[in-house]
């Protein structure tokens, strides 16, 4: 009798399972026996199936333990091991579903961080090119949507953390990568505001320049890029001037003077096209005051001659000086100009209309 009753304890012994933790050493201690038929038994079974790789087996037994403990208190936990076990079975975007419902019902669970990382994993796979399945075969289906709008989430849900430093600056790279500037500049901007210490400041404020350079298409588009790529290198230059020497920060500004000078050139030019010439002579007169050393500079002297005969008095005795002008950076004289650089008026609109049937 004594021996049954033994056999009978080791039995019920061997039957509950065990439950460790770390203390504050790192070390594992068995906090208590746990209760094969209770809810963290069958909980504890599907997370060893996991880490053992049987993935559809975990989520089978997360399957049954959220169908039948609805309002358990271990619900976000067999949510992400289920998720957890479909990710692991390739199906990435099927394990979101999981994902969201822990981000977005219980936030306040140990659970939730972990599958906010899932989701910035994701994502950073989305973002790098990968690809959806279509109907769980073939990854043929674009998935860059889902790439920003978990990345906005993720900054979204847990701000200021290392997480969402990471899903900042992983967006705008997505930005940038695509050619799409306007977004990439606005990015980098929010990650320089919100992230003024982090690690990778130096490459946001670069590529912050550089995304404004790259979204200027030339003369005859707006140039509000360039003043701000100019703005933030001269920045550049007072917070981090080895840097900004090491990218060659002086010679950019140098450039972005000259398309600048060359939006006012091509300015003046079109108001000339238009029969405007007082127009185009103050866009003439805007580029030698600001940018008296630039090639557009020389050019807009070369056409001056051809613009003021066609201007008013008024506008004549405001105008700077161009015959000394040209003669100190252009060393010609006023009457030396040559016939080649000159440019026959527009001609005029008609003044009566044409009647019908007119030849």
């Amino acid at each position: 009798m004594c021996g049954l009753m033994c056999g009978l304890a080791s039995s019920s012994a061997h039957a509950q399972a065990e439950r460790y933790q770390l203390d504050t050493l790192d070390r594992w201690k068995k906090v208590a026996d746990v209760d094969p038929g209770s809810e963290e038994a069958q909980l504890l079974a599907a997370r060893r199936a996991l880490v053992i790789g049987e993935t559809s087996r975990a989520k089978n037994l997360a399957n049954a333990f959220i169908e039948r403990f609805p309002l358990s208190r271990f619900r976000p936990d067999a949510l992400l091991i289920r998720g957890d076990a479909i990710l692991a079975s390739g199906d990435e975007y099927e394990s979101l579903f999981d994902y969201e419902e822990i981000c977005r019902r219980y936030s306040g669970s140990d659970c939730f961080i972990p599958a906010l990382q899932r989701e910035f994993d994701i994502a950073s796979l989305y973002a790098k090119g990968l690809k959806k399945r279509f109907w769980g075969t073939f990854r043929i289906i674009d998935s860059s949507e889902d790439a920003q709008e978990l990345l906005i989430r993720v900054q979204e849900r847990l701000p200021g953390s290392e997480l969402a430093e990471r899903a900042g600056m992983e967006l705008a790279d997505f930005y940038f990568d695509r050619r799409e500037m306007m977004m990439a500049s606005e990015a980098y901007s929010l990650f320089i505001e919100n992230y003024p210490r982090s690690v990778h400041i130096s490459k946001a404020r670069l590529r912050l320049i550089y995304a404004y350079l790259a979204g200027f298409r030339g003369p005859q588009y707006d140039a509000s890029g360039l003043l701000e790529a100019r703005a933030k290198l001269r920045t550049l230059q007072a917070l981090q001037p080895g840097l900004a020497q090491q990218v060659g920060a002086q010679s950019i500004i140098v450039r972005i003077e000259e398309s600048e000078a060359a939006k006012f050139l091509s300015t003046a030019s079109w108001y000339l096209e238009v029969n405007d010439p007082i127009s185009a002579e103050m866009f003439i007169r805007r580029l030698i005051s600001r940018h008296p050393t630039s090639i557009a500079t020389l050019e807009a002297l070369r056409i001056v001659p051809t613009i003021l005969p066609r201007l008013p008095k008024s506008v004549l005795d405001e105008a700077p000086d161009y015959r000394d002008l040209r003669k100190k950076l252009l060393r010609v004289e006023w009457d030396a100009m040559p016939s080649a650089e000159i440019i026959p008026e527009a001609p005029k609109e008609p003044t009566t209309p044409v009647k019908d049937g007119a030849q």
